[in-house]
């Protein structure tokens, strides 16, 4: 028997991961926070609706389908370990303070020439 999946849950769970309560995502689809209700216990939700709820959550409607809590804790857990990190390729390949530094010379540099410029025309 293939297993089920429960869209009502999985709304849920991605609206309290956002922060969201209830009434906020009932405002937001213009209907009441006892049918926001109703739609978590809903093991099926129609794909228009689904589009909305997405659209409000911030997210697509195969990331509310595909949604696994155990796979997010799982990559949770794996990122505060830098090991772990390297293997996603997560590292950063540069220096951000480099490109601080870059960022102020190139900013310097076009200070002086516009001082150059404006001293030229008087």
């Amino acid at each position: 028997m293939p297993e089920t999946i429960h869209i009502g849950r999985k709304i849920k769970r991605i609206r309290e991961l956002r922060g969201l309560k209830q009434e906020v995502l009932a405002s937001e689809l213009g209907i009441s926070q006892k049918m926001v209700s109703v739609l978590e216990k809903s093991e099926t939700i129609g794909d228009e609706k689904l589009k909305q709820i997405a659209d409000v959550l911030g997210v697509s409607v195969e990331a509310i389908k595909d949604f696994n809590e155990e796979m997010l804790v799982f990559h949770i857990q794996n990122m505060h370990d830098n090991a772990t990190a390297y293997q996603y390729n997560f590292q950063c390949n540069y220096n951000p303070l480099d490109k601080v530094v870059e960022l102020y010379e190139r900013l310097l540099q076009s200070e002086r020439e516009k001082s150059a410029l404006m001293g030229n025309r008087e």
